[in-house]
């Protein structure tokens, strides 16, 4: 058995595949034994965002871009062997080709970078129910809504409450949470969807996959990283619940130089990324899992 509450952490930036700081990178090199290490990628609020921003942008001149991306996501599945690449959602809605392709490019996209999984934003919702259901076609990874009920819609049945994946030694599970839409999306694009409460689905579903035997559990989720008021986010989220090990979070487009480290309601551990949105960032968390213990490492690739 692993014991799961001791980690070390080093985090590096990346930036336009330049390395700042080698010296921390170089600290991931000579894991004790592949199969028991695991690089997890991550993305959100991508907002078909499938070109870099041009190089004359005032912010992000040049970040971004799918092209960039999967020469990034391929350099490193040719340096560690086990990779999940994950997504916490609103891939649809923000350019020209959502609006031409309605997010079927997208989902092209990401199947070709080889998405594990990936979960809803309120965006996605921007083609309704159908138009999901249309683009979905295309996808060759699983969307995760665990607190979304999908009955009496067009997109029931095609979603996952949770996942396990198997990589080497480590047996991951996943789920996936999404933000309240009654107020947020037009009622005519989630028509009878039914908005569960994300605190009590997270409980049930993070203990559904302790009880499988999983070694890592995975929340992807489109909540938002915090707000002013008491709305569920992804602090209160790992506050409130137990068993989740790392948030993997999106909504609010929140930049993050690096996770942030909180106490759930055990007063054990819990991560939360979020790495902004457009694609300008791609996230990078390394776990390196031992007999007793597991560490981690951390790193934020920018584009």
């Amino acid at each position: 058995m692993m014991n799961r509450r001791s980690f070390l952490k080093n985090t590096t930036i990346i930036s336009g595949g330049v390395v700042i700081a080698p010296s921390l990178i170089s600290a991931q090199s000579g894991w004790e034994n592949e199969d028991d290490h695991l690089t997890i990628l991550h993305t959100n609020d991508t907002h078909s965002n499938i070109e870099p921003f041009p190089e004359n942008h005032s912010r992000y001149a040049g970040k971004g871009g799918v092209a960039n991306r999967f020469d990034m996501i391929q350099r490193i599945r040719k340096e560690e062997k086990n990779v999940l690449l994950l997504d916490a959602g609103d891939i649809f809605q923000g350019t020209p080709y959502f609006n031409k392709f309605g997010g079927v490019l997208e989902m092209k996209l990401m199947s070709y970078l080889g998405y594990d999984a990936g979960t809803m934003g309120n965006h996605d919702f921007d083609a309704g129910l159908e138009g999901f259901v249309r683009a979905q076609e295309y996808a060759k990874f699983p969307f995760l809504c665990s607190n979304y009920d999908f009955k009496n819609t067009p997109i029931y049945g095609l979603t996952e409450d949770t996942l396990v994946i198997q990589k080497g030694n480590i047996k991951v599970g996943l789920f996936g949470l999404g933000v309240e839409l009654d107020g947020l999306v037009p009622s005519l694009k989630f028509g009878e969807t039914k908005y569960l409460d994300p605190i009590e689905v997270a409980k049930d579903k993070a203990k559904e996959l302790k009880e499988k035997g999983c070694d890592l559990i995975i929340c992807l989720s489109h909540l938002g990283y915090d707000f002013n008021d008491d709305q569920v986010s992804d602090l209160i989220l790992a506050k409130k619940t137990k068993d989740i090990h790392l948030i993997i979070g999106g909504h609010t487009h929140t930049f993050l130089d690096k996770p942030t480290e909180t106490k759930n309601s055990v007063g054990e551990t819990v991560l939360i990324n979020q790495v902004g949105w457009a694609g300008i960032n791609l996230g990078r968390i390394d776990f390196e899992f031992k007999k007793r213990s597991f560490s981690k490492k951390e790193k934020l690739v920018i584009q």
